[in-house]
C-alpha cells in the first residue's frame, strides 16, 4: 500500500511540488514576502504593471493549493473574493495585494499564515489539511475591479454577498481567529444593513404591486440574516474583552427580537464579565421562563447569584472599613466579648446605686444629730 500510494507522486505530483518549493540554483527568484520565511512568492508569469488590487477590490483568481506531499486541499479556476478582506487564508490574502492583472506565481505558505496549529478539517470534497503544514499555492490574477457601490446593487446580491461574508466570519471564528472574524462580521452588515436602510418607500398607489409580497419577504430574510451577524460579532467581542461592543451588538438584536435566547445570554455574559452580576441573573431569570428546559442558563443562574451574594458582601465589608465600625477582633472573640459586657454591666449599675443610697442615708442622719 505504501508503495502504491507513492507512485502519483513519482508521476507527475512530485515534480509539481518540487517546482513550488525553492532551489538551491534559483533562490533569488523566490521572494520572502514578509522577511520572517513564512511567505515566499515566486513569479511564473508576469503580470500587467500597475494593476495591482486595492483593498476591497473584488478580484477573479484562479487557484490551487497542495501539501508537501501532492495531496489538492483546495482548488477553483474562478473564485471570486474581495482582497484583504479575510476570504481567503491569510497569505494568499497578503500575496494578492501584491499581484499583478494576468500575473501567475507559486506561493510557500507557513503555517501562521496558512491553517496554524489546529489545521482544517475536511470540507468541500476537499481533505483535511494537517496541524502545523506548509502549504503551497499556485495563484493567478484573473481579473480585478472597485467593489460595487452597495446602493447600486440589488436586494438578491446585498443579501448574498453579505451571507458570504458572515460566513467567512464564522470560519474565522471556529478556529478561535476573533479579530478576523470580527472583521468579516462588519463587512457582512455593510451589505446587510444598507440593504434594508436604503430600500425605498413604496407609494401608496404601488400597494397592489404583484412583486411587494416577495420584496417584503426578502426585506425579512435579510432582516433575520443581519441579526444573525450581530449575535455571531457580539460572541466574538466577548472572547476578546471588547464588553461594550459586545453589548452595543446584543441590543442590536433585541432592539427587534426581545426575546431571542441566544442575544439574551450573551449579555448575561457582558454583564457577568463587567461585574453587573445582579443584573446578569435578572437577564437569566428572564431566560428561565422563555426557556424552561436549559439547563446550562439555570447553571449560570445559581452562579451569578452566588457572585452577586460575594460582590455585595465584599461592598458592604469594605465600607465597614472605610467607616471604621468593622471591629478587628474575629466573630466569636467579638461574641464573648459582647456577652461578658452584657453580664458585668448590670451587676455595675446595682452596686453603684446601692452605695449612691446608703451614702444617702449616712448624710441625711448627720444632718440632724
Amino acid at each position: 500500500m505504501e508503495a502504491e500510494n507513492s507512485k502519483p507522486l513519482e508521476n507527475g505530483t512530485a515534480e509539481r511540488i518540487n517546482e513550488s518549493e525553492p532551489q538551491e540554483d534559483g533562490k533569488e527568484e523566490w521572494l520572502d514576502v514578509l522577511g520572517s520565511g513564512q511567505i515566499k512568492k515566486k513569479v511564473l508569469v508576469e503580470g500587467e504593471k500597475d494593476t495591482r488590487p486595492q483593498r476591497s477590490d473584488v478580484c477573479e483568481v484562479k487557484i490551487e493549493g497542495r501539501l508537501q506531499d501532492g495531496t489538492v486541499i483546495e482548488k477553483c479556476d474562478n473564485l471570486v473574493l474581495s482582497a484583504m478582506e479575510g476570504e481567503a487564508i491569510q497569505g494568499v490574502d497578503i500575496v494578492l495585494t501584491l499581484m499583478d492583472l494576468g500575473e501567475r506565481c507559486l506561493l510557500e505558505i507557513g503555517p501562521r499564515f496558512a491553517f496554524g496549529s489546529i489545521g482544517r478539517a475536511a470540507e468541500n470534497s476537499f481533505p483535511a489539511v494537517p496541524g502545523d503544514a506548509t502549504v503551497f499555492y499556485t495563484l493567478e490574477l484573473l481579473s480585478s475591479r472597485p467593489e460595487d457601490e452597495l446602493e447600486s446593487l440589488p436586494l438578491t446580491e446585498r443579501r448574498k454577498i453579505g451571507n458570504r461574508k458572515r460566513e467567512r466570519g464564522n470560519w474565522w471564528y471556529g478556529r478561535g481567529e476573533n479579530t478576523l472574524a470580527i472583521q468579516c462580521y462588519r463587512r457582512a452588515l455593510d451589505y446587510l444593513d444598507e440593504a434594508v436602510g436604503g430600500i425605498q418607500v413604496e407609494p401608496d398607489n404601488a400597494v397592489d404591486d404583484p412583486d411587494k409580497e416577495e420584496k417584503d419577504n426578502l426585506l425579512l430574510h435579510i432582516l433575520e440574516d443581519r441579526l444573525k451577524v450581530y449575535n455571531n460579532l457580539a460572541a466574538a467581542q466577548l472572547k476578546i474583552g471588547s464588553f461594550d461592543a459586545a453589548l452595543m451588538s446584543v441590543e442590536n438584536v433585541l432592539r427587534c427580537q426581545p426575546n431571542n435566547v441566544k442575544a439574551l445570554f450573551r449579555k448575561a455574559k457582558v454583564l457577568s464579565e463587567k461585574g453587573e452580576n445582579q443584573a446578569a441573573s435578572e437577564v437569566l431569570e428572564r431566560i428561565t421562563i422563555l426557556d424552561p428546559e436549559n439547563k446550562t442558563v439555570f447553571v449560570e443562574l445559581k452562579k451569578e447569584r452566588m457572585r452577586a451574594k460575594e460582590r455585595t458582601q465584599g461592598e458592604k465589608n469594605l465600607y465597614q472599613k472605610m467607616m471604621g465600625t468593622k471591629s478587628s477582633q474575629s466573630p466569636s472573640k467579638q461574641k464573648k466579648v459582647d456577652r461578658g459586657s452584657r453580664s458585668k454591666l448590670p451587676w455595675g449599675v446595682v452596686a453603684g446605686s446601692m452605695a449612691a443610697v446608703v451614702a444617702g442615708m449616712v448624710a441625711y442622719r448627720l444632718k440632724f444629730i
